[in-house]
């Protein structure tokens, strides 16, 4: 039987700085995604715990059947006394999507929305699909006229009101030179109100967690990590006092019980997806007539070590494939840190996580 957990990062007033491959200090993305997610949370566990017991939580994760899955983190927002959760849009169009040149009339605000409300979600990838009702509502949106149908009801439109992104200027003195270097570093900023005790409206993080069976040994430890981890804080720009989180650790709620438990014939990715086996990967995309995705390239720095980890491309969130998978966690231990006589990690390899977790769909058939 599975084990869902749906766990909530909620910042306060406290900023975060979340870097992406390719983009600059003055950039930040909104969200942290599960291969970052599980890096920084792996470490926690790795300063928390006793060398055994730390191996033990990370063989949970090596084994070819892994006891966790984790989803990337994505937006939510608690506003006029409900959640929204945001899941990103399924790279396949939802059914009775109507294809044409009638699309033309609402095509660009649908591909503006990467991002949909659960319960647009839901009713578009496990219901009754696209409507009439909501193709009017898309053509007013694209038309840039109010709307209060379905859509705007749920946040379809109101997303980036969740957070705002701005700049602040930093300055760096070189060590050796003094000679100093102005420059601005990019902050999320998410929405947190509070009137006397009552918090009005809030917006932060959330993810999914998937046991294989129930272990509460392992999820305490995680959750004793994570809160670590919330203390110390994720992402960049930490010294300045950015990322720190409070964790709320929930059973799944009841409205997303019938959207985990749902059966359909493909699947939506909500985590990036790694593998190496050429047979599988062959399976999913070549022999997929139905597969859609996208690839990223995924690097980045070492913390406190000037040597970039391995080069990964991976499947991100929203693809789509006819079968669930699974994926691996991958070494992506530098040349460097490699013993050239034994062929092994002087110190610790370094990992990052390829390990899927996938929702299902219901597409629009070709």
């Amino acid at each position: 039987m599975n084990n869902w957990r749906l766990i909530k990062l909620n910042f306060g007033n406290s900023p975060a700085h979340f870097g992406e491959l390719g983009i600059g200090m003055e950039e930040t993305s909104d969200r942290v995604r599960s291969d970052t997610l599980f890096s920084a949370w792996i470490s926690a566990c790795a300063r928390l715990f006793k060398k055994d017991d730390f191996e033990k939580v990370l063989q949970q994760f090596l084994n070819p059947q892994p006891s966790v899955t984790m989803s990337s983190t994505f937006v939510y927002r608690h506003h006029n006394d409900r959640d929204i959760y945001y899941l990103p849009r399924p790279l396949k169009f939802p059914p009775n999507y109507p294809a044409g040149d009638g699309d033309l009339e609402f095509f660009k605000a649908y591909k503006k929305i990467n991002y949909l409300p659960l319960e647009v979600w839901y009713k578009w990838y496990q219901g009754e699909g696209f409507t009439i009702e909501d193709r009017q509502e898309l053509i007013k949106e694209t038309n840039k006229k109010k709307s209060d149908g379905f859509l705007h009801e749920q946040g379809t439109f109101s997303y980036k009101e969740a957070f705002k992104i701005g700049q602040e200027p930093k300055i760096a003195v070189d060590r050796l030179t003094r000679t100093t270097n102005f420059y601005h570093t990019g902050f999320v900023q998410f929405q947190w109100e509070q009137n006397g005790n009552d918090i009005e409206s809030r917006s932060g993080l959330y993810f999914l967690l998937n046991f294989s069976q129930k272990d509460e040994t392992l999820e305490d430890k995680l959750c004793a990590a994570l809160q670590l981890l919330g203390e110390e804080g994720i992402g960049g720009e930490r010294s300045s006092g950015a990322g720190h989180f409070e964790v709320e650790w929930l059973p799944l709620p009841e409205v997303w019980q019938k959207v985990v438990n749902f059966k359909a014939s493909h699947y939506s990715l909500m985590s990036l997806f790694w593998d190496n086996d050429l047979s599988a990967l062959k399976h999913l995309i070549a022999e997929d007539k139905d597969a859609c995705y996208e690839i990223i390239e995924r690097g980045g720095w070492i913390s406190g070590q000037q040597l970039r980890r391995k080069m990964l491309r991976m499947f991100v969130e929203g693809s789509v494939f006819s079968s669930s998978p699974l994926g691996k966690i991958a070494d992506v231990t530098p040349h460097q840190l490699i013993d050239k006589k034994t062929k092994k990690p002087k110190k610790h390899p370094i990992y990052r996580s390829g390990i899927s977790l996938s929702l299902p769909i219901k597409v629009k058939s070709e």
